[in-house]
This record gives C-alpha cells, sequence and structure tokens, in this order.
C-alpha cells in the first residue's frame, strides 16, 4: 500500500514553496521534541528548572528545551522573518523581510507541560501568518505579530501521546499524519479530518465550577442533567488539562472544549493565550467543520491587542456552540 508523507504532500499542495519549507521545518522540530519526550527521565531532563516564563509560570526543562529547538530548525527556514513562543517576552528576529514577503511563526513549544511527570500527553501547538505588506526591507516588530486569527496560512499542533501525530491545516480542510519512528518519517493517516455536529461529550475544569460565568454552568448542568434533563441525552466529561489532547480528542470524535472566562480574575479574558493557543486551534476546529467562541464572538475575530493576551475558550462541535453563544445572549 502506497503511502503519502509530509513532504509529499506539501509539494503537491497550491502554497508557495516557503511556506512549504517552513512548516517542514517546525514538523522536524516536532520530530527531536518527540525524541526528548520518549527519553523522559531516561534523558535527565525532566523536573522544573526554578525559573518562570514571562507568564509567571514555573518553566520545565522540557519547556525550555523543546523552545531551544524550534528556535535553532526552523531558523532554517528562508521565508522565516521572526518567531514568537510564549515561553518569550518578546518576538525573535530571524531575518528582514525580502521582496517576496515572509512569515512569522509562534508556538506553545510544550502545551501541557504539567503532565510530564505523570506521563500523559503533551503537544506543540503552532501558527504561521504572514508579513504585513509595509515590512518589506526592514527588521519585523511585535506590532506586526498583533494580527487577528483569520489572517493565519497555516496553523497545527504536535501530540506526544502512544503515537505522535501532527494535525495540519493550510486553509482547505484538516489532515493528520502520524510519525513513523523508525524512518522519521511523517506518514498521512488521515487526510480529511471532520468533527460531527453533534455529540455526547464536553471538556472543562469542573473544579472551577463556582467560579463560572451563569451561561457556562447553565451548559454544564444541563449536559449532567443527563437523559432525564432538557438536553434529553447522558453526557459525558472528560479533561486532560493538556489542550492539545483534550482538542485532539474534540477534532477527533466531537465535543466540545472550554476554558472560560471566570470570577477569580474579573478583569482577564481567561487563562489561554489568544496567539499561541486559542487562534490556532480555532482555525484548526473551524476547518473540520467546528466552530469557536471567545464569549462574545469568533474566536478568530478577535481584536489582537499583545503578544501574550488571554482569551476565553470555547470550541468544537458546531451545534454545542451554537448553543453556548445563545445562552451568553440570552
Amino acid at each position: 500500500m502506497s503511502t503519502t508523507t509530509l513532504a509529499a504532500y506539501l509539494s503537491q499542495s497550491t502554497i508557495p514553496p516557503r511556506l512549504a519549507d517552513l512548516v517542514g521545518a517546525v514538523a522536524k522540530g516536532c520530530v527531536e521534541i518527540s525524541a526528548q519526550v520518549r527519553r523522559g527521565g531516561a534523558g535527565q531532563i525532566m523536573g522544573a528548572l526554578g525559573s518562570e516564563n514571562v507568564q509567571g509560570e514555573v518553566q520545565q526543562k522540557l519547556d525550555v528545551l523543546s523552545n531551544d529547538i524550534l528556535l535553532a530548525l526552523c531558523a532554517e527556514a528562508e521565508g522565516l522573518s521572526a518567531m514568537a513562543s510564549e515561553e518569550m517576552e518578546t518576538i525573535h528576529p530571524v531575518r528582514e523581510v525580502g521582496p517576496q514577503g515572509g512569515y512569522l511563526l509562534l508556538f506553545d513549544p510544550l502545551d501541557g507541560s504539567s503532565n510530564i511527570a505523570v506521563n500523559v500527553s503533551i503537544g506543540t501547538i503552532f501558527s504561521i501568518l504572514p508579513t504585513p505588506a509595509d515590512s518589506v526591507g526592514r527588521a519585523v516588530t511585535e506590532a506586526d505579530f498583533l494580527q487577528p486569527g483569520r489572517n493565519q496560512v497555516c496553523a497545527g499542533y504536535v501530540v506526544y501521546g502512544p503515537q505522535t501525530q501532527l494535525v495540519l491545516t493550510l486553509g482547505e480542510g484538516v489532515c493528520a499524519f502520524t510519525l513513523d519512528p523508525e524512518c522519521e518519517d511523517w506518514v498521512l493517516t488521515n487526510p480529511a479530518m471532520a468533527i460531527p455536529a453533534e455529540t455526547k461529550e464536553f471538556a472543562i475544569n469542573a473544579a472551577n465550577t463556582r467560579h463560572w460565568a451563569a451561561p457556562v454552568s447553565r451548559y454544564v448542568e444541563e449536559c449532567l442533567a443527563g437523559v432525564e434533563g432538557p438536553r434529553g441525552k447522558d453526557f459525558n466529561m472528560r479533561w486532560v488539562a493538556s489542550m492539545v489532547a483534550d482538542v485532539h480528542r474534540v477534532i477527533t470524535r466531537g465535543g466540545v472544549f472550554m476554558y472560560p472566562w471566570d470570577k477569580r480574575e474579573p478583569n482577564r479574558p481567561g487563562k489561554l493565550r489568544l496567539m499561541y493557543e486559542a487562534n490556532p486551534m480555532a482555525l484548526l476546529v473551524e476547518q473540520a467543520g467546528g466552530a469557536s467562541f471567545d464569549g462574545t464572538g469568533d474566536t478568530l475575530d478577535a481584536p489582537v491587542t499583545g503578544l501574550h493576551q488571554r482569551a476565553s475558550v470555547m470550541m468544537g462541535s458546531k451545534a454545542e456552540i451554537a448553543r453556548l453563544r445563545d445562552y451568553h445572549a440570552a
């Protein structure tokens, strides 16, 4: 049986060769991260560093190692002008924007890193934006990154689980590749991922129940009421505490993932990062036939005001997101 590798898939696509080259560089970096994750404690790379990132979170050794791998390998892509990472305070310039324009890469190098010690699935999330038209001939600035999610030309994630899988959109649907560890090739295993419109699953951290806004509480309470409640069916609740793992389940078999605003920090829109997590995942979900919502509108249309901006996140099966929209509008 013939197989399609990521390299072949990218070469057959209609995207510019320099964008394909950059996607290939990200994938190459994730192969190296996958190898480091598999080594775990045997590689003496487990545990915390004792430092904090710009988000005020304790950095794991693998967080920093993964960040360094992506910075080094992605810089080799000629079309890349600059990078930004959840682990870094500001941007990492690579080269001036040439006459053909360039690309901006954003990434969360190791999402869910709190799960490393307990050997639960973690991942890498990435987003690619075009450089602005007025950036030719100059170095990229932080302001050049502040584009709405609709501007993304590519988004994807890699989940490091029992299998290492790359889920990718180039703006025309979503496909999945599985890493063959023997030859380190990404093999196309699902050319058209699609989220069912209806579902009986949802993912949310129930420990925060008392902090949710009324529309979210109403939604979850109705789901938990089961077949006797207003929804008329039993729901399962799933929560891995790794956005990559939770959203991967939603894209694979349907459901809704929620990390909404809560009243503990009323002036902060949410916990997750718009540029590194919410926007790339929202594009993937929408391209797979689902929908996304931040409590006021589509995630991908949210105005961007800062590199480390936070967002409320609700995404998944269309019917569930429509219901959440209705509850927020009531």
